[in-house]
Formats: C-alpha cells, structure tokens, sequence
C-alpha cells in the first residue's frame, strides 16, 4: 500500500511540474519505472539525485514537450522482487524505459523481459562485466564497465613490483564477473594468483573471519589483497580483517570501484578498518554545476533525510543523475507520444512474461539514447557500444577520516601524479608516478618485503658474511650479496626485502644448506640468497634462477716435489733413442773422417788398434773441441764443419737441461685421481654443510668414514699439509669457486686436479612457480654480460688475493728428456754431407785408378 501511494505521489508531482509550465495538454508525460533497493546507501541516494535531476533538467528545458514521470519500485536486494517489480511496471503501467536494477544479479532476468518488450533497461549501477549490452540490445549502461578498471589495477600491482596477489570477492554475478579479466591482467604483468578467496554475502561473521584466519596460515608469503565486492560485505570483511591482525604492516589492500565509491558513506567505524587501503574509482572533473549541486543535496539531505547514511556524493548518484538527463533528452528526440503496448497474450498474472506486450517506441527510443551525447555533472556523457566510455580513474589512499589522491590513470598515459596533458606521454608503471602512499600499520614501507633467508657459516666470508651491529642490526656483505644488489638495480620494478640469518639462538648455523632451502618450502622465507649451489635434488622444492657463477666441483691436492736425488741424474736431459743416435753419429762421423784421411794425412795411419782408437777418439774429442789431429782433405773439413755446428747444438741442449734439473724445483701432485685414494684407503674432506658430501658418497662411492668436514680456508691447508697419515686427508673436494679462492691464497703448495664433476653453479633461490624467477634470470644475464661491472665485483672480494706469501716454486710440470725427434734435422744434414763426401771420395779413387 506504501508503495502504490508512493508511486501515485511520483505521478503528481510530474504532473505538477508539468501544470507549472504549461497547459497540460501540451505536455506527453512519458512513464518510466526505477527499479531500486531504496533502502541501500546506492539507492537511497540515487533516488534524490534522480528526483533534483527531473526538477533541474526541466527548469532549464522548459520548452520540452515531454515530460519524465519516474514510477518508483523498491525490489531490495531479492533478485525475485526486482524482476516482479520490472514485470509489473512494464505490464500495468506500460513504462517507455526502466532504469535500473541495481545490482547485476537482479539485472539479469529483468533484461531477459525488456528485450521481449522491447523496452530499454537502463541501469547506472550493474556494472558486472558478464552483462553485456552487445548482447542485449535493450539493456543500456549508464556506467562504465567494471572491467574498465581492470588495467588500471594491474598498472597498480605492476608499480609496486608485487608478483603474488590474492582476489577476495563475493560469489554473485557482480562479484565472480571482473574475476576473469583481471586474472587474465594479472598473467600479462607476470603476477601469479596462487589463490581465490570467495566469500558469500550470507556469510556470517565467524565464516569471514575463518576464511580470513585460512588466507594468514596457508598463504603467510602472499599479504596483497584485491578486494571486489558491494559496500555491505565489504564493511564487514574490512572490521574482521582488523580484528585478525591483517590491517598492520606487511599487508597491502587494493578495493576496486564498488567500494572504492562508497568508502565514505561506510561510517567512521569501517573507516578506522581501512587505514592505509588503496582505491581506484572513475575521476569526476569538479565544475561549478557539481559544486552547486553537492550544496543543495548536502541541504536536502539536512533537511529531508536526516538519518540518511549518504552523507557524501558518490559516483553513482551522479550516474544516477546523468541518466535522468540522458533519458529526458532521448524521449524528447524520439518524439513519443501516447505510445502504447501492443498486447500478445491477456492474461491477470501481474508476473507472467507472456502477459507482456511490445513497445511501439521502445526501438526508437533505444536509439535515441545511445546517441545522446551532453555534458553532464560526472563528466562527459557519451556511450560506446551501449554502455559509458571508460575515463579517468583515480587512485587515492584511506587516511583518518579522508581519502588522499595519490595519482591518476589514463589509457593514453598510464599513471601520473597529476592530470597533465603535457607530461609525457610513454606508459608509465613506476611506484614514483604516484605520490607516496601510508600503508596498514602507518608506515610508508611498502608491502610485501620479502623474507630472504642467508647462511650463517664460519668460513667462506668471501661470497657471504652475515654480522650483527651494536644496535642487533644484521649486515651482510659479500660477493654473492653485491650480486644480489646489482641484479636488484636492473629489476623493471622495486624489490624490497629483509634478510634472516638461518641459525640458532646463539646465533650459529640452524642446520645445512639443504635444511636452509627447505625453508622456502615451509613459507619461512620468500627466497634464499648465497652461495647456494644448483642442484637436481634441490628443485624438486624450489626453483633456481639462473647462475652467476661458474660450475663444477673438482679435487684440491698438496704439491709434492717431483725428483728424486739418485746417482744417474746426469742422464735425464737426453733421451735414450737420443743417446743411442747420438753414439752411432759420433762413431760414423769418426769413420768417414778417418777413410776421408787416412791415405794423405799421416796422423790417420798406424796399427789397426791405432787407427780403431783415432775413430772413436776423434769424434768425440769434438764434444770440447779439443781434437788435435788436423785434417787436409776439402771434403774432410766440410764434414768437420757441419758435425762440429751438430756437436756445438747437442752441447748447448744437453747443459741446458741438465742445469734445469739440477737447480729448479719440480713438483708434482701427490695424487691425480680419486681411485688412487680410494684403493689406499686414504680419507678426504669436504665443506661442511656442503652438498659435495652427498656427491662424495653417491657418485664416487666413498666410505662415509672417510670423509672429514671442514670450514675454512686455513682448515684446508691444514688438512692437505697433514696428510691422510697424520689426521688430515688426501684430497679436498669442493666447488670450484671455493677451490680458486683457496689457491689464489696457496698458489704454489697445491693445486686443482682430477675430472670435473658438473653442478650448475651458484644461483638464488625461490619458491616453485614464483614468477620473480624470470626477471631475476634476465637480470643476472644483464649483470654477468656486463664485463666491467662484474669483474668489478669479483675485484673486490678476489683480486686483492693473487699475491702469495709461498710463491718461489714453479707449478707442477713435468719437462720430458730430449728426444731424436728434436734434433733430427742435424742428423740428416750431418749425415747427408758426410755421405757425400764418401761418395766423391769413392768416385775420384775409382777414376784415378782407371787413369792408372
């Protein structure tokens, strides 16, 4: 009975407005129904915007043939009562439009009846995206979509570098409709959405609250929330929120439009809940009409609706009003008048869809408001594609009792501070195009820092180092660490972090490096950042990036010094084939020399015994140049020449060699592969805490009492000077990074020998399926290519150990005995002349006998 004298009383005051004019006659009241939970903060206060739009509209376009008479239904929020409500406005009442529903839920099956009817639905506030006017020719929105907004969100979450969000969002059409396109937005920026929090508007208290508790104990790395839903779940998700401790510092809440317009009408109890929530919603440019019209609501709102719970205007009552305008334009284009209902089906059923008829208008009717085109009090009306073209959204931060603007965005400029046409136009996500916003806990640190995880370990301060200061702050330094930062510079996005040493309360070690990454699998930590090798067993809990060292573990040994003192030293410069060739050469030149001479010098003749003795002792007596016997035959002195330049060679080589020997030390490693120790039953050490010890056992199949762990550098030399014999080891096994740290410090007492045994290096290490894994390979790329940089790094902690205390001792090598091969060539030619020489000797001896 209220209703009907509700909606009579609408009638008369049409038809009074109209009466003040003119003569009623030249009036066409045009009925349109309104469909809205009058009773909700939207409705409410759309309501009176929509009825000061009617008087103001009117007051301005007095020359207007039609005239609007709004007939008011309150559907509430039942989807059953708005469809009723629109049934029996367009059957009984025969409506040219309606506007409204409300709520995208209720939209659905009221569209469904105003496309039979033809009948333009028009609503400001069923902003679902699964409503689509493309597909329903009759339904209108006067709104933007709420996937307008979508870009602008992941703009947001892309600026801040968050690579892990959660949606919350109420499980209706209005609710599960922006899901899809901003999950789809989330994956273009690489921003994982590992969970979905959905949350139904009947849900009591204690289900919010243990869906809350849920999200803080299975998802402790993920503290970013989107949050998409109506004001009235909202409120109470964000007072519940609190109460659990999810409103302090190291959360982050982003709230899309819904909330984000009706963040004031909440009341002072939900707004202390929200402190530090950061919103985006449409910009509406201020103007003097939107000034003016905020005093005379602010006004009427005093005087009329004192316990109204819109105290302050919001988007959708502008949308409200603008629609109104919008409506009362187009009827007056359309040129409607006594339009009427052409019946199909009599029927008594106020509800019955066959009962409906089909409006004569409504075709002519739709168009002209999709072609209507004003400037209204929220911005330019114009719609695209049957809804409102997408503007301007603002972003602002709840503070106390207000909302700070911290920024803008456009399709055309991204995000900026301020709506400057003239800034530039590249497409900007960096954090510093938006003011700096006060997150929950009243702080201006960013969500989400994450929780890295460092060795703590006693050796090794080289590649990381993790100290506490006098006021119990931790420092970490290191090769590994000023990676890390180099790679953080060059992130397209902030990275903030925390770092947390793995040990105990006495501040050791908590355990191994596998214990470490383990870490990150029970959500202790968001990364682990070190000297951590890649490994394969390591992966099936966690993902690696890229290395940023070189790979491999390899075998450290001691030197040991390679000669033996022995009584035949003076040997080892030559070859045996060496000596052997040398002796025949020594005899053959003493021969050709001796038949070259004996016939014209008379110091090459005598007993046999005597001329034996002067082969051998000619030739050799050449090695000092001491031969007394002079030779006279030309072709006896062109040997002498050629064998004397081969003696002057084979000398010169053979002292030489022999002086290395005898003066420079020789060293050799005391072992050259790990079957050797293994056969002598010899012990090897290993890093402690180091994976290599699962390698030593698994791979090289040694006895696990056999190894022997260690720390430090110095721990090394120790146990390698010992020896297996005296409590150290044979062989140390580690990665090579450390066994190049440990040789540039002992550079000449040992050394690196044995295969390689291939590992991937040192990398940083991440929960399986995080997507900072690739930009950070990218960035490590970029660091490692980036020579000078790196190597800089390298120089810091490395170079400065290349300069050794034991140096004086040649590195092992091992020089081989001269051999024929080296002095061939003298052979050949020694030989070749002196065959020559035999042959002219032979053939002149020969031709003066035949003379004779």
């Amino acid at each position: 009975m209220a209703n009907q004298i509700h909606d009579l009383l609408s009638v008369l005051l049409s038809l009074f407005l109209a009466l003040c004019s003119e003569p009623l006659l030249a009036k066409e009241v045009v009925p349109v129904g309104v469909v809205l939970d009058l009773k909700s903060p939207v409705g409410e206060q759309a309501e009176i915007c929509m009825s000061m739009a009617l008087s103001d509209f009117y007051a301005v376009h007095d020359n207007y043939s039609t005239r609007l008479a709004l007939l008011r239904k309150d559907s509430g929020d039942e989807i059953i009562a708005a469809a009723s409500a629109a049934l029996d406005l367009m059957k009984n009442e025969e409506v040219q439009a309606i506007i409204g529903p409300q709520r995208s839920a209720q939209a659905r099956f009221v569209i469904e009846a105003g496309s039979k009817a033809q009948v333009p639905i028009i609503s400001f506030s069923a902003t679902s995206p699964s409503l689509s006017p493309a597909q329903n020719p009759f339904f209108i929105r006067t709104a933007q979509d709420d996937a307008a907004q979508v870009k602008a969100i992941a703009d947001v979450v892309e600026a801040y570098g968050w690579r892990e969000i959660v949606p919350i969002y109420e499980d209706t059409d209005y609710g599960n409709g922006l899901i899809p396109y901003l999950v789809d937005a989330f994956q273009e920026i690489d921003t994982r959405v590992p969970y979905r929090s959905v949350i139904s508007p009947s849900s009591s208290n204690s289900e919010i609250t243990n869906e809350l508790k849920n999200l803080q104990a299975n998802h402790t790395t993920i503290r970013i929330f989107v949050v998409h839903m109506t004001a009235a779940l909202g409120s109470k998700l964000f007072m519940l929120a609190k109460n659990v401790g999810m409103m302090r510092e190291g959360y982050a809440w982003v709230v899309t439009e819904g909330l984000s317009a009706l963040v004031d009408p909440m009341g002072s109890k939900v707004m202390d809940s929200m402190q530090g929530v950061v919103g985006i919603r449409p910009y509406i440019p201020m103007s003097r009409d939107l000034e003016d019209f905020e005093r005379r609501l602010a006004r009427g709102l005093t005087s009329s609706k004192a316990n109204s719970k819109s105290t302050r205007l919001n988007v959708f009552g502008l949308w409200a009003y603008d629609t109104v305008c919008a409506l009362a334009i187009a009827v007056e284009k359309a040129g409607i008048v006594h339009s009427r209902f052409i019946k199909q089906n009599a029927s008594q059923n106020n509800v019955d869809l066959a009962a409906l008829g089909i409006s004569e208008m409504g075709p002519v009717l739709r168009n002209a408001i999709l072609a209507t085109k004003f400037q209204g009090l929220s911005g330019k009306f114009r719609l695209v594609k049957g809804q409102l073209e997408p503007s301007t959204f603002e972003i602002f931060n709840v503070v106390g009792h207000t909302e700070r603007i911290i920024g803008y965005w456009t399709r055309r400029r991204g995000l900026s501070r301020e709506l400057d046409d003239s800034s530039e136009l590249a497409h900007s996500t960096l954090k510093d195009k938006l003011k700096q916003p006060i997150w929950p806990g009243d702080t201006t640190d960013q969500p989400k820092k994450l929780r890295i995880g460092v060795p703590k370990k006693k050796g090794f301060d080289e590649f990381l180092k993790v100290e506490w200061t006098g006021d119990n702050n931790i420092r970490v330094s290191g090769f590994s660490y000023d990676v890390f930062l180099a790679v953080r510079h060059v992130l397209p996005f902030p990275l903030l972090y925390e770092f947390v040493p793995f040990v105990n309360q006495d501040r050791e070690s908590n355990g191994t490096y596998d214990q470490l990454l383990e870490q990150i699998k029970l959500q202790n930590y968001d990364a682990v950042v070190g000297d951590t090798t890649i490994v394969a067993s390591r992966s099936l809990y966690v993902d690696f990036t890229l290395p940023y060292t070189e790979s491999g573990v390899s075998m450290v040994v001691l030197l040991k010094d390679n000669e033996k003192k022995n009584f035949w030293i003076f040997l080892k410069p030559l070859s045996l084939d060496l000596w052997l060739a040398t002796f025949i050469a020594f005899v053959f030149t003493g021969l050709v020399i001796w038949v070259l001479e004996h016939r014209v010098n008379s110091e090459f003749r005598g007993p046999p015994g005597q001329q034996l003795a002067m082969i051998l002792w000619f030739s050799f007596s050449t090695l000092v140049f001491a031969q007394r016997e002079r030779v006279v035959n030309n072709l006896s002195k062109l040997v002498m020449i050629i064998w004397i330049f081969v003696v002057l060679i084979l000398t010169q080589s053979y002292t030489a060699s022999l002086a290395s020997t005898l003066t420079v030390q020789r060293l050799r490693p005391s072992f050259v592969d790990v079957k050797e120790i293994k056969s002598k039953g010899y012990c090897v050490g290993y890093q402690n805490g180091s994976f290599v010890k699962g390698l030593l056992i698994k791979q090289l199949n040694l006895e696990e009492s056999k190894l022997k762990p260690y720390n430090t550098l110095e721990e090394y030399r120790e146990a390698l000077l010992n020896g297996s014999e005296n409590g150290g080891v044979a062989a140390i096994f580690d990665e090579i990074p450390y066994i190049k740290l440990f040789l540039t410090k002992h550079c000449s007492k040992y050394t690196m020998v044995g295969p390689t045994y291939k590992t991937a290096g040192f990398g940083f290490a991440f929960p399986q399926g995080s997507p900072l894994v690739p930009y950070i390979s990218r960035a490590i790329l970029n660091v490692t290519e980036n020579k000078e940089k790196f190597e800089e790094i390298e120089g810091k902690y490395f170079s400065s150990q290349t300069s050794c205390t034991d140096q004086g001792a040649t590195f092992p090598t091992d020089s081989p005995s001269l051999g024929v091969s080296s002095f061939g060539g003298l052979f050949v030619i020694s030989g070749v002349a002196s065959m020559f020489s035999l042959l002219v000797y032979v053939s002149k001896s020969f031709t003066h006998i035949g003379l004779l």
